[in-house]
């Protein structure tokens, strides 16, 4: 069942160790098929060494597991309501990457401070309040998906594709699997390029200033952005 998923699950997996993303099983990436309304994702702490595609649990939305032996990520309930809350999106990536975990450990959003950010993430990387000691308690998962939902009440997610969520860690999402994992590779670089700026702008109030929003529009909207016009042209 969804084979050709599992394998492109399973690459996108490997990536994160590949970009040192992940340390021991700190991480999952998850892939959606929207024509069955089943999805993908890593086993709950398989080492990726040991990993393989037919390990990958099929799970429907509601959780449920459909195929695979294996358990699935602790964390399947909070891709489950992205995936029923964010419809364009195809894959989800979580880790625990040390500098985008120190904007989400802080509470801190990500500012864009130059065109690198503005290349792929239209904005201000929105971190998500604090979870309440309910939220917590019961349906911690499902509830940390609520969250990420809710912080996104007035942003895009189709332009928006990353999130911090406060006091843990970033989850990014893309096209598919693997583009959910570059969003977590350029979010990684990103959150190291702001935390050096706002260190060089200390005299600056409230540290590094944004960029000019002209600019930052120019650079997603000529990259990503409905009229992209960055790479090549497919007939």
């Amino acid at each position: 069942m969804l084979e050709k998923l599992k394998e492109q699950v399973y690459r996108a997996n490997m990536m994160l160790v590949e970009h040192n993303l992940i340390i021991f099983t700190w991480g999952n990436v998850s892939g959606i098929d929207r024509e069955s309304g089943l999805f993908v994702i890593k086993p709950s702490g398989v080492e990726y060494s040991d990993l393989k595609p037919s390990d990958l649990p099929v799970v429907d939305l509601d959780g449920n597991v459909v195929e695979g032996s294996l358990k699935p990520s602790s964390d399947t309930p909070t891709h489950a309501e992205l995936y029923r809350r964010f419809p364009n999106i195809g894959g989800i990536t979580h880790t625990h990457s040390k500098w985008a975990t120190c904007f989400a450990q802080a509470g801190r959003s990500i500012p864009p401070y130059g065109t690198t950010h503005a290349d792929y993430f239209d904005g201000t990387i929105p971190c998500t309040r604090k979870m309440t000691p309910d939220e917590i308690a019961s349906d911690y998962e499902l509830n940390t998906g609520r969250v990420i939902v809710e912080t996104f009440r007035d942003i895009d997610p189709d332009r928006m594709h990353a999130v911090l969520v406060h006091s843990h860690a970033p989850f990014t999402w893309g096209k598919d699997a693997i583009s959910s994992v570059e969003a977590a590779v350029v979010l990684e670089q990103v959150a190291v390029m702001a935390l050096h700026t706002e260190l060089l702008q200390l005299n600056l109030a409230g540290g590094g200033a944004p960029m000019q929003e002209e600019l930052l529009r120019k650079h997603f909207d000529r990259k990503p952005g409905p009229n992209a016009y960055y790479g090549q042209t497919t007939k």
